[in-house]
């Protein structure tokens, strides 16, 4: 058997393998999981919220700096 033809089908196997074995079944997007929801959302607002403090802390230094206060 050429090579090719080796590294292929091993790699189509291998597809098939690790598609089996990490995805047991599909999920259901009717049933969301809720604490992955809920980290997503947290930690996008403790950015926003890093974001907004970081925004007038650099604000204020520049009003000191430029003698505006």
């Amino acid at each position: 058997m050429p090579l090719g033809r080796l590294l292929l089908r091993t790699s189509a196997v291998n597809k098939m393998v690790s598609r089996n074995f990490f995805i047991a079944s599909k999920p259901d997007p009717s049933k969301p999981n809720m604490l992955r929801v809920g980290l997503a959302f947290g930690s996008t607002a403790v950015l926003w919220a890093l974001l907004f403090k970081q925004h007038s802390t650099d604000v204020h230094e520049y009003k000191t700096r430029n003698w505006l206060e």
